[in-house]
């Protein structure tokens, strides 16, 4: 058995397409149906594990939990780990493969083409569909040569497509005609119609478009998606959508300074669902509030970077002011690096070689290498006996006395440190929030109030929700035929 496919195009980054994909996944597995997502490049300091030890997008992930599939590294074969505005870690296939600049980077993709159409056709091997997610803009005529996940790839793979725009923020008639005006006859062939996203209001205002794009393009608007409520209970696919994310909270403050390159930002969702919790992201310019129970130091893609830029906006100060007045400090990864006093690349590894002294908070020091620490791991909290789980994703080694009080015990294994007045605590583990009784120990030990609920159970019931919304307003029999 070999899968069909269907290509879902954007006009534009941030339309929906990873949301769209997500939920056309759960509605097509709820009809039996052996559903795969694809993205062939995806560009995201937001990763997961995978099932066979690589990494991937969270975006791919999260499609592949709505397939009721684990992760696989074939599912998002190039992910691209910016750690700088011109220079990024390169993954290929799960693995690290080198940090290039932009322009490097541009031309080496020809040649990363056939292990896209390779990871491609292996995930549709005993399969009945799989769903080609494309990146950014379809029609970036300056990218087009280089393309592998757009055009390019759906011209290499004979892929059918469907295009996504977004009617929230207007200009939808303009997109897609601009579109179909940048891409080739054959290209314009591939597109068998358009969806429109993020609509509100009455339908039947929308129909002068809908005729206006049929006339301009000869392609059939095939569904108005309405706004979606369910998508905001889910991860978002990296931290630009941290605006949308924010929202007034009541109860205990939380406080996360907005690093550089920030990563596995989804980490906090937990505590920010939590009703008894206020979490704030705290954006450059602004202080560290002084009402904060908890300061959360995030995964970052560069960790010296991010104490530099911790130091810039004088959050370290903030920070000890913060220590001094009994509030409590958790670092999570690149976080927990940021505590000890001193982190080292030698080699260059992360950025220009050298040495950044920490904020010394945890008697830890950190060296970064080459080699890159990818495991699903299941811990207990040594203070509450709360089981944890999670994944380990970084590159570096830490040690130090301060790794004598550990704050995770993984199975006989101690992992993380807590300073020896136990308001300092760092950990490896992604995802430690998770777990409900763990995060309602965090709360009730700073005099907050924690629900204890099951935040896996909400991200299925919110797949659930958006699978409902997408059946109610496409036709999936159609869009079923469409693929191939």
């Amino acid at each position: 058995m070999r899968a069909r496919r269907l290509m879902v195009l954007g006009t534009g980054s941030d339309v929906g397409k990873s949301l769209l994909v997500a939920g056309l996944c759960r509605a097509f597995a709820r009809r039996g149906l052996k559903v795969a997502p694809f993205k062939a490049q995806n560009m995201s300091n937001n990763a997961a594990v995978t099932a066979d030890g690589g990494e991937i997008g969270r975006a791919q992930a999260l499609q592949a939990r709505a397939a009721g599939l684990a992760p696989l590294s074939d599912m998002n074969p190039v992910l691209l780990k910016p750690d700088s505005d011109v220079t990024a870690q390169v993954v290929v296939q799960g693995r690290v493969h080198a940090r290039l600049s932009a322009a490097d980077y541009q031309r080496l993709k020809p040649a990363l083409l056939p292990q896209v159409v390779e990871s491609l056709d292996r995930l549709c091997e005993g399969r009945d569909l799989v769903l080609v997610e494309g990146a950014g803009s379809g029609a970036e005529r300056y990218l087009r040569p280089q393309d592998i996940s757009n055009m390019g790839l759906a011209c290499a793979a004979d892929l059918p497509a469907v295009l996504l725009a977004d009617d929230s923020r207007g200009g939808v008639t303009a997109a897609v005609l601009g579109h179909h005006l940048l891409w080739t006859e054959a290209e314009r062939a591939r597109v068998a119609g358009v969806i429109v996203n993020k609509f509100r209001g009455d339908p039947a205002i929308f129909a002068p478009a809908a005729e206006d794009i049929r006339a301009g393009t000869g392609w059939p608007v095939m569904g108005l998606l309405r706004w979606s409520e369910a998508a905001r209970a889910l991860p978002a696919e990296d931290s630009l959508a941290l605006d949308q994310a924010r929202r007034p909270g009541r109860g205990l403050v939380i406080a996360v300074p907005e690093i550089p390159r920030l990563a596995n930002a989804d980490d906090l969702d937990p505590l920010a669902a939590e009703p008894g919790a206020d979490l704030r992201w705290v954006r450059p310019g602004h202080p560290l509030p002084a009402e904060a129970a908890l300061v959360v130091l995030p995964g970052a893609k560069s960790t010296r970077a991010a104490i530099k830029a911790l130091r810039a906006e004088g959050w370290d100060i903030d920070l000890l002011a913060h220590q001094r007045r009994g509030g409590r400090v958790v670092g999570i990864c690149a976080g927990f690096q940021m505590l000890g006093r001193r982190v080292r690349d030698p080699d260059g590894v992360e950025g220009p070689p050298g040495e950044t002294e920490g904020l010394g908070l945890l008697d830890i020091d950190t060296v970064i290498g080459p080699s890159k620490r990818l495991c699903e791991i299941a811990a207990t909290d040594a203070i509450s006996g709360a089981r944890v789980t999670g994944y380990e994703m970084h590159m570096g080694v830490t040690d130090g006395p301060g790794l004598a009080r550990p704050w995770l015990d993984l199975d006989g294994r101690p992992e993380g440190a807590v300073s020896a007045d136990g308001r300092v605590m760092g950990t490896y583990l992604h995802g430690i929030f998770g777990s409900g009784s763990f995060r309602a120990h965090v709360l009730h030990a700073m005099g907050g109030a924690g629900s204890a609920g099951d935040h896996s159970a909400r991200i299925e019931a919110a797949l659930d929700r958006l699978a409902d919304e997408i059946e109610a307003d496409l036709d999936l029999d159609a869009l079923l035929g469409l693929a191939r």
